[in-house]
């Protein structure tokens, strides 16, 4: 079988097998079928729908426009003002009082008294007076500790008595038994007077009855003055514990006392806070509050002042008695006029930076209220100068040239640059001396 051959002839392809060079697309326009009306709607809608929209954003930003313009031409003038120019400093400081009396748990005498329960308390900021009860702790520990050490004391000094009478009884048994020795002892000195009249066996007998009553005279007595010096002892031992018995239920009749506290003085009672269950809380019937733990004031409303802490950098322009104006940041509707009472003459270092320091400054307050209370926090407006009736403009209408002072005068529909001489001023205003009248209207930042 002949194997086929991969190669082809050119004279065996026929002409209408060789292909056609390719052609482009076809530019001519075609035939197209016309659009449904339904579909003209929808454009037409889409349309409008977007020319709405187009118009509406040009007419508020048109309208944003104008009103920055308006914005701008307000916040750009101001007018010149006629009124008492007051320069002062601001402190901020703590309420508390002139006359207080701190009422803090008793310390009580004795051994595992840590602790003490609230039964009774005076609410905070009630009136009381002096001798009036102020709280009230739980003393039934205290009392069941009295009753203990009663009961202690008794019944040693009744071990005292006993211990008397038997110590008695042991003395008049010695007393005998050394007089019995006495007696013996004279008898065998009688015997021995008789040794020249009597056999010499005798006479040796009755000198050694003799020296044996001698010795047991002599025992018996060294012996009852060691057994009284010992009696005395035992007797004094307990006398010791009688006396520390009897200081213990004392201790323990003064704690019952301190069970109930009465102020010493006429004022209102302030409740301190605590912390207890995670967060800081007024001190209520029921807690328990540890020995010495202050957890009440007894105050003098009728004088209350600021202390506060000022920078050493604010500190020279204050005086003593310079006119102060105290506001309560709790009730922003109270204000109190004072005075600056003392000023501290050490200063402290500031916990924030070891260079800057601060000086205690103590203000008065003017007048009372049921809401000033202590450890409220106030702002203290200090007054460092006054100028009355002048002329007040706002800092940033006021520019400088060449060492002078201009301002920009509005003058029909544009602005006069004239120069004025300044006086005292702020961080926000500025007096003029002269250069302007009251209720010219001028160009804020005309720069």
């Amino acid at each position: 079988m002949d194997k086929p051959s991969l190669f082809f002839s050119t004279a065996e392809v026929s002409p209408a097998t060789v292909p056609e060079p390719a052609r482009g697309p076809d530019l001519a326009p075609q035939d197209a079928s016309p659009p449904k009306p339904g579909n003209w709607r929808w454009m037409m809608a889409i349309a409008l729908l977007v020319a709405a929209l187009g118009v509406a954003a040009v007419f508020a930003a048109l309208t944003a426009a104008g009103r920055s313009r308006r914005g701008n031409q307000t916040a750009r003038t101001a007018l010149v003002e006629q009124k008492d120019f007051v320069q002062k400093v601001r402190v901020h400081g703590i309420v508390e009082a002139v006359e207080s009396h701190t009422i803090a748990a008793p310390r009580l005498s004795g051994q595992g008294l840590n602790s003490l329960i609230i039964t009774k308390m005076a609410k905070n900021g009630s009136a009381v007076h002096q001798g009036d009860v102020l709280v009230e702790f739980d003393r039934q520990a205290q009392l069941k500790n009295v009753l203990d050490k009663e009961v202690e004391y008794k019944g040693l000094v009744a071990n005292i008595g006993k211990k008397e009478a038997d110590q008695a009884a042991l003395r008049a048994a010695d007393e005998t038994e050394l007089k019995k020795a006495e007696d013996a002892q004279k008898t065998a000195e009688l015997e021995v007077k008789k040794n020249e009249i009597v056999s010499r066996i005798d006479a040796e007998k009755n000198l050694q009855n003799l020296e044996q009553a001698r010795a047991t005279f002599q025992q018996l007595s060294q012996t009852f003055d060691l057994k009284r010096l010992a009696a005395k002892a035992e007797l004094r031992i307990l006398e010791i514990q009688r006396d520390r018995a009897l200081t213990a239920m004392k201790w323990a009749q003064n704690n019952t006392q301190k069970m109930v506290v009465h102020s010493s003085m006429d004022g209102v009672a302030v409740v301190n806070s605590m912390w207890k269950g995670g967060s800081m809380s007024d001190v209520q019937e029921g807690d328990e509050v540890r020995a010495g733990f202050p957890f009440m004031q007894v105050v003098n409303p009728a004088r209350m002042q600021v202390r506060a802490k000022v920078n050493q950098a604010d500190i020279e322009a204050l005086r003593e008695g310079q006119n102060v104006r105290i506001g309560l940041d709790a009730y922003p509707e109270l204000s109190f006029s004072g005075k600056i009472a003392s000023i501290a003459a050490v200063a402290q270092t500031s916990a924030f930076s070891g260079k800057a320091r601060t000086l205690i400054v103590i203000f008065s307050i003017n007048g009372t209220d049921p809401k000033l209370l202590p450890d409220l926090s106030s702002a203290v407006d200090i007054e460092l100068d006054r100028q009355p009736n002048a002329l007040i403009v706002p800092r940033d209408t006021v520019m400088a040239d060449n060492g002078k002072h201009f301002v920009a005068i509005k003058n029909g529909s544009g602005y006069e640059k004239r120069e004025v001489k300044l006086g005292l001023a702020n961080d926000a205003e500025q007096t003029i001396v002269s250069g302007v009248e009251k209720g010219e209207m001028l160009l804020r930042n005309p720069s």
